[in-house]
């Protein structure tokens, strides 16, 4: 059971989706740092300079105006935090695209690289019909 085990792990196609998960788990730390710090500002910015990544509203519990959203967290506050779940849809949204990209980048390499489709010889006569060709040329 160990062979097999090293075997499997020895595979490429493993160690090639090991590398695959360890990049894609740093890339999202990039993209949540350019929704974060970039995009989210640029949006309060256009929205009346607003964090909206911190925007919530209060479900249950007191809170005080202007608190922060970790602040009404603590304070055991009940709050639905539609700020932070729209810079959660904006990442996916990036990450969704930029592995579009990849995707389609690497399909487009693949389909250069392919080697073309032999074409296939024309087909000559079934057995039946050579069968057939003989017996109509012994009735004759």
């Amino acid at each position: 059971m160990l062979a097999e085990f090293k075997d499997f792990i020895a595979k490429g196609n493993v160690m090639e989706l090991a590398v695959a998960v360890i990049i894609a788990g740093a890339f999202g730390v990039i993209v949540a740092s350019l929704t974060a710090d970039v995009i989210m500002p640029l949006v309060g910015m256009v929205v009346g300079d607003v964090d909206f990544s911190s925007q919530y509203i209060v479900l249950s519990g007191d809170v005080e105006a202007g608190m922060s959203l970790e602040a009404a967290r603590e304070a055991g506050a009940n709050v639905l935090a539609y700020g932070a779940f729209v810079t959660s849809i904006i990442n996916f949204v990036i990450l969704a695209f930029v592995i579009f990209m990849l995707v389609r980048y690497v399909n487009k390499i693949q389909a250069k690289y392919e080697k073309p489709a032999a074409e296939e010889a024309p087909a000559g006569p079934t057995e039946i019909e050579l069968l057939t060709e003989i017996r109509d040329a012994l009735k004759k």
